[in-house]
């Protein structure tokens, strides 16, 4: 924020521009409070700054950041909202008028969404056993473009774990859910539920390779 200064003066020239407010994104997958204390206290000291300069702005976003739990999505399915909305309330200096704006999606969402998808195949290879899904990297993307991690279970099997690398039937080489992924005995025909897919999934799904796009169904318990 070294140029702050020289950004007003030049927004203060021209015409057109109207100086409303504040944006930030800190990061993404923040789990520890203590980021989001120090945004504040950034904010705190920017609009000080602005406020010797006799501006006082409409808004102030703080964009999301708030994680959700990839590895035990049962575990916590909603984030610790108490605590994210009480550092600001107890950190953040707003003056009098300003709105404040959170970004919340994948906070929200993430956890109210899974891919299910159906077993094509199961590939025996020399060194190791692939699940070959219906689903692939154009209705999940993030694993292939990010190495993201999502639990992946078997919703029909009970049998025996076995480990699997599960995969999508593209022809590309990162169509890659999990490698070495533990799961029950999977079976041509089994579903597999790919979970934490309700931000960033179905929105950047695509129809590469000629595939038509993944339906989407809403239910109230699954």
């Amino acid at each position: 924020m070294e140029d702050m200064g020289r950004v007003i003066d030049t927004a203060e020239r021209l015409q057109h521009v109207k100086f409303v407010g504040l944006h930030f994104h800190i990061g993404s997958q923040i789990m520890d409070m203590s980021d989001f204390i120090a945004l504040c206290n950034r904010i705190n000291e920017l609009q000080e700054q602005l406020f010797a300069r006799r501006i006082i702005v409409e808004h102030i976003n703080v964009g999301g950041g708030l994680g959700i739990d990839y590895q035990h999505p049962n575990r916590q399915p909603i984030p610790n909202f108490t605590d994210f909305f009480g550092v600001y309330a107890k950190h953040l200096k707003l003056r009098p008028g300003q709105t404040l704006h959170f970004e919340l999606g994948r906070s929200i969402v993430g956890q109210c969404g899974s891919l299910i998808s159906r077993v094509l195949y199961v590939k025996e290879g020399t060194n190791k056993k692939f699940a070959i899904l219906d689903a692939g990297m154009t209705d999940l993307i993030r694993p292939a473009l990010y190495q993201a991690y999502h639990k992946i279970e078997n919703i029909t099997s009970d049998g025996a774990v076995e480990v699997y690398d599960v995969v999508g039937p593209i022809c590309e080489s990162s169509d890659v859910f999990g490698k070495a992924v533990t799961l029950n005995k999977v079976k041509r025909g089994d579903l597999i539920a790919i979970r934490s897919a309700g931000a960033y999934g179905e929105i950047m799904a695509s129809g590469y390779n000629c595939r038509k796009l993944p339906k989407g169904y809403i239910a109230e318990d699954l």
